[in-house]
């Protein structure tokens, strides 16, 4: 992470604000202000962590997921008959905390602090899927975006929804 010195300067005193609000996390603060005062190249690297990006299409690509789940229960929950779909199979995951960090911080983000999908059981897991999900959601999302009614799906489209 590229700092001029004023911004350097500016993220010290952050810092150093932060250790006086914070004293619990005082140490953490006292070494990352003294990373970026003194400009150690390679600890300023944790920075980029700290601050990292999710871009727009990202974003708009893990609403459509969140979305899709929300047609896919409440279309469940319009059937007759449900036949052989169990309701846990609708239930949304979420996102690997070791691999897919930051999908899954903005899932909390959109559910926790935005207050949208708040009928999504977080659970224990706090939506740490604990599994690579990804991929898996795309494929569930080519076909949920091949359905002529989305929110009014059939058993047989929820089925393949479900198993792509």
């Amino acid at each position: 992470m590229e700092m001029s010195h004023a911004q350097r300067l500016i993220l010290s005193n952050q810092y150093k604000l932060m250790s006086l609000l914070d004293p619990d996390n005082l140490e953490r603060y006292r070494r990352l202000q003294t990373i970026v005062e003194r400009g150690y190249g390679l600890q300023m690297r944790e920075l980029d962590r700290e601050f990292g990006e999710l871009p727009e299409s990202v974003c708009r690509t893990l609403i459509d997921i969140m979305e899709m789940h929300h047609a896919l229960h409440v279309s469940w929950t319009n059937l007759k008959d449900p036949g052989e779909i169990e309701a846990r199979r609708l239930q949304f995951l979420g996102f690997d905390a070791a691999t897919e960090a930051r999908f899954l911080g903005y899932v909390r983000f959109m559910v926790q602090i935005e207050g949208r999908y708040t009928q999504f059981d977080a659970g224990s897991h706090g939506f740490n899927a604990q599994t690579p999900m990804w991929e898996k959601y795309q494929r569930m999302l080519a076909v949920w975006h091949t359905c002529p009614r989305q929110y009014h799906l059939s058993a047989n489209e929820i089925a393949q929804i479900i198993n792509a």
